[in-house]
């Protein structure tokens, strides 16, 4: 079996381990960033084997440099995608802060005592 074989190419930016939805980004992420071991990785995501998560570890350590940036481009475009989510909230998010407002203007202040007379 090649390595490649664990993987499916849906796209340049979409690589997912083979049988499941999950992208090659979340195992290195945890691997990388959070410092996890390929066991406890196998571990939170159920749908993984740990063969499947050593596989995702060696083609990183095989292809650094390109899936470095392949990482960075993950990053870049979740941080680009919150932003646009703090500007433009969507309308469900909208409704849920509007409520939030109205109900506490409507909750009276409370009378702090100072404990004089």
């Amino acid at each position: 079996m090649q390595l490649q074989d664990y993987f499916d190419f849906l796209a340049p930016d979409d690589i997912r381990i083979k049988g499941t939805r999950v992208g090659i980004e979340t195992v290195l992420y945890d691997y990388l960033e959070r410092g996890r071991f390929p066991e406890e990785i196998a571990l939170h995501y159920p749908s993984l084997s740990l063969e499947q998560v050593y596989a995702t570890i060696t083609y990183y350590w095989h292809d650094k440099d390109e899936l470095d940036a392949y990482l960075q481009a993950w990053l870049e475009h979740g941080e680009q995608m919150w932003q646009e989510q703090q500007e433009t909230p969507p309308q469900a998010l909208q409704r849920i802060r509007q409520a939030i407002e109205q109900r506490r203007r409507k909750q009276p202040t409370e009378k702090v005592s100072t404990g004089g007379q």
